[in-house]
């Protein structure tokens, strides 16, 4: 514990120090007026990106609402590795997950967290930084089912629009884009990512391949949202640059508690702050992009929701639409390997002095990678999405994270003592180890959204209804016999990685069960379920005839005029990888829309017919 003290009194006065020397962390603010042409409700993923866009035009005045504060008021938000500690903090909506029944068994009260960004620049700052665009087959099934102007044509321009792509292998690609807001950069972190994780990819059969290029399918070096050694949020890329512009107006702090509709008409919204209400018209057009969560939630206290559920909380029905249905994310597990090479990151490397002077120095080193340092797409059917995704994390735990690691998974208390014995031994024995994530990529499981109360203050009740269709949790099990086929390949044995590394995990639950056995892996997939953080399609879009949409492909939100929603909740289904480059896309779409503007006529004479 003094040790563990000692390393954070330390990272602590040396990034402080960097901090004051390198600028403000706080935002003057603003004197808000009367109403905008534009209010956008939430500065998230795609807030901050139709911000940017909108106010592009000086004859449009824009204001955004976030709930939460200035990003640069933590100190973590910027450094890669450290994103991890940015989890429960105030940037944190610190949600959690009901009870579940079939998964997250090993929880509080089996209920997962949920980590969502309350801060500018949403949960871009909390997140682990990858760039992952989806397969083209998502987007071109979104068209099929009706979301005409989303086919993987349709989108790629918007990637591109972005990117600012600083690897250079990638910078020559017709399908990467440079001078974009958005830095994406090289995740190679250790000698892991070429020398084991991608040959024993090769070895199982699989080619190495840009994931956001041509083909998905393979192994893939991780691509990251960091700019010259730090985290390259939405706020950093697309809000701050905007920010000096006189008709853009950011106001932060402010907790939204109502759309205001008249005659289903969109006319303005209601916001707390400084513990007052406020009331702010809008001229044009309101737009939602508080996610996944807030954003249904904010529709259903607001009289847009399914009828049923609305009237059993009091709130007169504007819009009967099925908001908060269909709610989707992604699931893994982990599985450690051994790592004889002692190539991994850990907490003393990470926080020793050569470490923090080349990150001061140089922007360089361990403290500029987020460590999940390579990504790989597994599928039966080079026609379908990926049905599995791995992530590769070259980081260990040691003793002095297990309260982090217990906290920030919501992992039952009962399992402290364990996983600190766990941590050690590895101390004890000189063992290091890497972590491989298989991930569930398309659940057929559906959850929901609802209100807890109309209190706009209490979290909404959020169930993800996880592994509850029997096909998911088959599907889980078989990526997890994928990863174990790891073990076998040359390349992890090289570093001392074995199929039997994973069966040293403390699992009390599933000890009774025959090791290795589909009953022991069933077990442990159940109880050692987490978020990937990517909740989508709570806001469904859809055809005009569809029943299960929300919103129209222009992402208006039906039988009401001047409403639109824009960010993850939109999407038809969750896409096959990190969400965090689909929503930034969505909202540059949505943003041309808005504008009525056609700028991929331009971008497709410079790139081609992709």
């Amino acid at each position: 514990m003094v040790l563990k003290a000692a390393i954070i009194v330390l990272i602590l006065a040396v990034i402080v120090m960097y901090f004051t020397k390198n600028g403000n962390n706080t935002d003057e603010e603003v004197l808000l007026n009367s109403s905008y042409d534009y209010i956008i409700l939430g500065a998230g993923s795609a807030g901050c990106v139709l911000a940017n866009r909108l106010s592009e035009n000086p004859e449009s005045s824009v204001l955004i609402l976030e709930a939460g504060g200035s990003e640069l008021e933590n100190l973590n938000i910027s450094i890669p590795l450290a994103c991890s500690n940015v989890q429960l903090s105030k940037e944190d909506w610190m949600f959690r997950s009901v009870p579940q029944k079939k998964a997250c068994l090993a929880m509080r009260d089996k209920r997962c967290a949920w980590p969502r960004g309350r801060v500018l620049g949403g949960t871009s700052n909390l997140n682990f930084m990858q760039y992952v665009r989806g397969s083209r087959h998502d987007y071109d099934g979104w068209a099929r089912e009706g979301c005409a102007g989303w086919s993987y044509r349709d989108v790629l321009p918007y990637f591109i629009k972005s990117e600012d792509v600083q690897i250079p292998e990638l910078q020559k690609s017709e399908y990467h884009g440079k001078g974009g807001y958005l830095s994406v950069s090289d995740g190679t972190a250790t000698p892991l990512n070429k020398n084991v994780y991608a040959r024993a990819m090769e070895e199982l059969g699989y080619p190495i391949t840009d994931c956001n290029g041509k083909s998905q399918i393979g192994y893939c070096p991780s691509q990251e949202t960091v700019k010259n050694g730090e985290r390259c949020s939405t706020a950093k890329a697309f809000l701050r640059p905007a920010m000096g512009r006189k008709n853009l107006h950011v106001s932060t702090n402010s907790h939204v508690t109502k759309i205001l509709i008249n005659e289903k008409k969109t006319v303005g919204v209601t916001f707390v702050k400084d513990n007052r209400k406020h009331v702010i018209m809008a001229n044009k057009e309101v737009i939602v992009s508080a996610g996944a969560v807030s954003s249904p939630q904010i529709l259903m206290l607001s009289g847009i929701g399914p009828k049923d559920h609305l009237k059993s909380k009091g709130i007169p029905v504007i819009a009967d639409l099925p908001v908060g249905d269909n709610l989707q994310d992604h699931l893994m597990t982990g599985i450690d390997f051994h790592d004889n090479s002692s190539s991994v990151a850990n907490i003393a490397m990470a926080s020793s002095p050569l470490t923090i002077f080349k990150y001061l120095a140089m922007k360089s080193g361990s403290l500029s990678k987020s460590h999940l340092e390579g990504t790989a797409f597994l599928t039966d059917d080079e026609k379908l999405p990926p049905h599995l995704q791995f992530h590769f994390y070259s980081f260990t735990y040691g003793p002095e994270l297990t309260q982090q690691y217990i906290d920030n998974f919501n992992i039952d208390l009962k399992l402290q003592e364990g996983k600190e014995k766990e941590f050690q031994e590895r101390v004890d024995k000189n063992i290091e180890a890497f972590i491989m994530l298989p991930i569930l990529l398309h659940p057929k499981s559906k959850g929901t959204i609802r209100l807890q109360s109309v209190d706009p203050f209490d979290p909404p009740l959020i169930d993800p209804n996880y592994l509850d269709h029997p096909d998911d949790i088959k599907t889980f099990l078989r990526g997890v016999r994928e990863g174990l086929r790891l073990g076998n390949t040359k390349a992890f044995q090289s570093i001392g990685a074995s199929p039997q590394d994973p069966l040293e995990a403390y699992t009390p639950q599933c000890n009774d069960l025959q090791q290795d056995s589909d009953e022991y892996w069933l077990c442990r997939l159940r109880h050692y379920t987490y978020t990937v953080y990517h909740p989508t399609s709570t806001c469904r879009m859809g055809a005009k005839d569809d029943p299960t949409a929300v919103v129209d492909p222009e992402l208006r939100v039906r039988g009401i005029q001047n409403l639109r929603v824009v960010d993850a909740s939109v999407m038809r289904n969750v896409p096959s990888g990190n969400t965090n480059a689909p929503t930034i896309m969505i909202a540059e779409k949505a943003a041309d829309m808005i504008r009525n503007i056609d700028s991929v006529k331009s971008i497709r004479e410079k790139t081609g017919e992709l």
